[in-house]
């Protein structure tokens, strides 16, 4: 028997009566069965949220649903999509010379634990151009200097034009990216940041959360924008520490923090459950199985 295509509504809009019983009567009409639902309403802003799961058991295509659904979307002034759950999100990743992030995502690409397409990987540096290629990804060299920055980064979003890459991962990218870059990538970016924001920034946050004598050290995953480390946090986490552990312990705790962290904002993205709201981000919970691996080792 085959099964029924999957999809994802994400919809946004200004809070009002009658938004989820509308949603869920055009699901039902469509022949369309709920799997999972989450919605939240910002009581600051007045803005709604809402993620829907569902099954096409009527067998409709995703551009009829988005076709059919533009009736409701007009009476609630919403912004809406309707994403193939099959359809795999095209992604770069940049790397500099830290590689703990890099091999984490694909190791769980390669065990389909992270369902994306690595369309390639950009480097300012040659050291993981062979682990790379030799996973069947593409590599790309582009040096950075102060001398050569505007024609590296035009370079860079050559490359990502041209792969169609949907979103760009900094897999501790080293450079700063310019304003014209994030402006156009804007909510397309993520950025791992060795350090629990806003505390401890720049280039040796592990070495001042040391001599600081911190209790909890920890990463942050944002959305990037022109504004250094600053943009809308996807995701967290902390590990504790002691006074007996060394600046270099920090740094190994925080390698496998970082990692974790960086795959959690992934996983939240490609799977439609993040909302950039001003400069916070709401994040709804996974749908059973969203983590599950095709295969093993």
């Amino acid at each position: 028997m085959t099964p029924h295509p999957s999809y994802v509504l994400t919809v946004s809009c200004q809070s009002q009566r009658g938004i989820v019983a509308a949603i869920a009567t055009y699901l039902a009409a469509m022949k369309c069965n709920i799997t999972d639902s989450s919605q939240f309403d910002d009581e600051v802003t007045g803005a709604f949220f809402m993620r829907v799961s569902f099954d096409s058991e009527g067998g409709i295509a995703r551009e009829e649903l988005a076709e059919k659904f533009e009736e409701i979307s007009d009476r609630f002034s919403m912004q809406f999509a309707i994403h193939d759950i099959a359809q795999r999100t095209k992604v770069v990743i940049m790397v500099s010379r830290f590689g703990h992030c890099l091999n984490d995502l694909l190791y769980r690409w390669r065990i389909g634990a992270l369902k994306v397409d690595i369309v390639g990987v950009i480097s300012n540096h040659l050291d993981y151009q062979k682990q790379v290629v030799n996973h069947d990804i593409p590599f790309h060299h582009v040096p950075v200097t102060p001398a050569n920055k505007e024609k590296a980064e035009a370079r860079m979003m050559e490359i990502v034009e041209e792969s169609g890459a949907e979103l760009i991962v900094l897999a501790r990218y080293m450079q700063i990216l310019s304003d014209a870059i994030c402006k156009k990538m804007s909510g397309r970016i993520i950025n791992i940041h060795h350090s629990f924001l806003p505390s401890f920034k720049g280039a040796n946050p592990y070495k001042q959360a040391y001599e600081r004598g911190v209790k909890l050290i920890g990463a942050t995953a944002h959305y990037v924008t022109a504004d250094l480390d600053e943009g809308p946090i996807i995701e967290q986490e902390t590990a504790r520490v002691t006074h007996a552990q060394s600046a270099a312990d920090y740094i190994t705790i925080g390698r496998d923090v970082e990692s974790q962290v960086l795959a959690r904002a992934i996983h939240a993205h490609i799977q439609q459950r993040t909302f950039v709201n001003g400069d916070r981000v709401i994040v709804f919970p996974p749908s059973p199985g969203a983590y599950a691996s095709d295969r093993m080792g």
